[in-house]
């Protein structure tokens, strides 16, 4: 089969074709129209104008995506599949509504897809292999949580941040030091070129629970970063750069333990989400999964980010198990499923 996906969840505008057959999945095209020049003078995203952007590319790349594919919308499409939630609420309702229209005026089922649950599936691109059972990690601008996959569509999460996203902590940080949006990339580069020997909060909480805080840890590098320029002070960037990062994560990877402890017959561990690109969260999810003796997937860099491709993986999980939304099908800001 062969679905047509979209994701407009923040602010990467994405459409794509996948086929699966026998298990395995081919990505015939993944149009990602990214605004990073648009919201870079903000300093972040800037909702109202990430609702714009889309509304003024979805269509071209819908074009786009089925030229790329070799796809006939009417011959060659079984259904569409879109993010329908979470997400910023004006962002997602442009795709919503651009993919309600188009199911109902082609006559294709549509299948509404959860944004978390598509993070995950995307390593079922790369890993055909991966089933269920497994533990996720998705850790991303928005969303840093451990969530246990107990089949293809029914997850549970057990453990997240209460405050801050692993990445928004990770851009903000950047941002006051002078990087450009979004900083998350640049601040990973910095971090190998400084050593970690200013002292940090840990992002792990304490305490018999695996939940997490990034508000504390990003408070104390701006206070640290703004006595500094009060006094006139240089500002090791390097050095500043590389403890914050060993203190986030750390403390995730802390917790990511602790999470394998209470889930023992857990054998298979997953990173999923923008956040699975930084190389010290890798090299430090494959030294816990090496020293476990556990399976560990990660998913290809151009996959970790905000996507269609993985959209529609999930989506075609939820269509064969029968799952199918209406033209009565709205958006949602929060996370409505587990």
């Amino acid at each position: 089969m062969q679905i047509l996906s979209f994701e407009s969840s923040c602010d990467e505008t994405s459409c794509a074709v996948v086929e699966y057959t026998d298990g395995v999945f081919n990505v015939k095209s993944n149009i990602v129209a990214s605004q990073i020049d648009i919201h870079a003078r903000f300093g972040g995203v800037v909702p109202e104008i990430a609702s714009r952007a889309h509304c003024e590319v979805i269509s071209k790349i819908t074009y786009e995506a089925l030229a790329e594919a070799g796809a006939d919308l009417d011959k060659d499409i079984d259904a569409i599949a879109v993010t329908s939630s979470p997400g910023l609420i004006g962002a997602l309702l442009v795709g919503v509504n651009f993919a309600k229209s188009l199911a109902y005026s082609h006559g294709l089922p549509l299948v509404a897809v959860n944004h978390m649950k598509g993070h995950i599936a995307a390593n079922y691109i790369t890993h055909p292999e991966l089933k269920p059972p497994f533990l996720t990690l998705i850790a991303s601008g928005g969303h840093t949580s451990f969530v246990i996959v107990h089949d293809y569509t029914k997850t549970e999460t057990v453990g997240s941040t209460r405050d801050d996203a692993m990445g928004e902590a990770f851009d903000k940080v950047a941002r006051v030091m002078g990087m450009p949006y979004p900083g998350g990339a640049a601040l990973d580069k910095l971090a190998y070129e400084g050593k970690p020997t200013l002292k940090f909060p840990s992002s792990a909480i304490t305490g018999d629970t695996l939940d997490m805080s990034f508000s504390g840890i990003k408070t104390a590098v701006l206070n640290y970063i703004n006595s500094k320029e009060q006094k006139g002070e240089e500002i090791p960037k390097a050095d500043v750069a590389a403890s914050f990062v060993e203190s986030a994560v750390s403390g995730v990877i802390a917790k990511l333990s602790l999470t394998l402890d209470a889930y023992p017959e857990i054998k298979s561990l997953a990173l999923a989400g923008g956040v699975a690109a930084n190389s010290h969260l890798r090299a430090a999810v494959t030294k816990l999964a090496t020293e476990r003796g556990i399976n560990l997937y990660l998913p290809e860099l151009k996959y970790c980010g905000d996507n269609g491709a993985m959209i529609a993986v999930a989506g075609i999980f939820e269509y064969l198990e029968g799952k199918r939304a209406d033209v009565f099908l709205n958006a949602c800001a929060a996370d409505e499923e587990e």
